[in-house]
């Protein structure tokens, strides 16, 4: 099977359906990776109907269950022989009070950033057997309202829902650094991104602070379909392989407001502890 093959998360709403779309309709078959099965079902039927083909497929899974996205990156594997594109992009906004999963793991952290990394790592092999493979991580001009402290990751002290979003956001940024040097002589790029405050489902069913806010702002805020032109760029735009392990907005490398972002010690210990807690 030689037709180029996507995987997107959280493909169902907003820039994950508009994101899946745009690569059905550049010949990519595309793996819709979905929590809520008739929402996925919905979001098929509309993206197959407005390009023309069928070549969207939907796994379940709730990504905040480490098993489930090793479950989910076997059957990837067993399914298809190559991945071209991997878009991690499902991103979660909790309620005010801290929660954890099932696996013990503070709930937006294992949403916003372990599920983006060990399904990158599950998926490594399809990866690297593939040709000019990517990968594209979203993150969020939020990562400036976010810290590095590796003693308090899970924010076991001091918690609060914009805290802990920010915090992701910006682990989204130093996986993507760090994951650039882990594929050091290999045929993989990796991106990060700012996909613009966007007016999507995102928050509406968080009764944070944050959401407020971010809810009242609405009627300001870009349409999905312009929200997702950075992902969609980093995934078709040929001869970017130079910007690898750069954070990109607006369809342009961008300079990370923290410095965390890019410092070579930080990121590979975020690495390290990503590691431990999966396993």
């Amino acid at each position: 099977m030689n037709e180029k093959v996507a995987v997107v998360t959280g493909a169902n709403s907003g820039i994950g359906k508009i994101t899946s779309k745009a690569l059905l309709d550049e010949g990519f078959r595309v793996v819709m990776i979905c929590r809520n099965p008739e929402k996925a079902e919905a979001a098929k039927k509309e993206i197959t109907e407005d390009t023309g083909n069928d070549r969207a497929d939907i796994l379940i899974c709730d990504l905040s269950d480490q098993d489930q996205v090793k479950e989910t990156a076997a059957e990837i594997k067993k399914k298809y022989k190559r991945l071209d594109r991997l878009v991690n992009n499902a991103g979660f906004l909790p309620n005010g009070k801290r929660q954890e999963t099932q696996d013990g793991i503070e709930l937006t952290f294992a949403v916003n950033h372990l599920a983006y990394f060990l399904l990158t790592k599950e998926l490594m092999s399809l990866l690297e057997k593939t040709e000019s493979s990517r990968v594209i991580n979203v993150a969020s001009e939020a990562h400036r309202y976010g810290e590095f402290a590796p003693d308090n990751i899970q924010l076991e002290n001091g918690y609060s829902a914009s805290k802990a979003y920010g915090n992701s956001k910006l682990f989204n940024m130093m996986f993507t650094h760090q994951l650039n040097k882990e594929l050091k002589d290999k045929d993989i790029n990796t991106y990060s991104l700012h996909p613009g405050v966007v007016n999507t489902n995102f928050a509406v069913e968080s009764n944070s602070l944050f959401a407020k806010f971010f809810n009242l702002a609405r009627l300001f805020m870009m349409s999905p379909e312009k929200g997702a032109q950075t992902s969609i760029y980093l995934c078709t735009e040929p001869g970017i392989e130079k910007h690898s392990g750069k954070y990109f907005s607006k369809e342009k490398p961008a300079k990370p407001s923290r410095r965390a972002a890019t410092n070579d010690q930080k990121c590979k210990k975020l690495w390290e502890i990503s590691e431990e807690l999966v396993g």
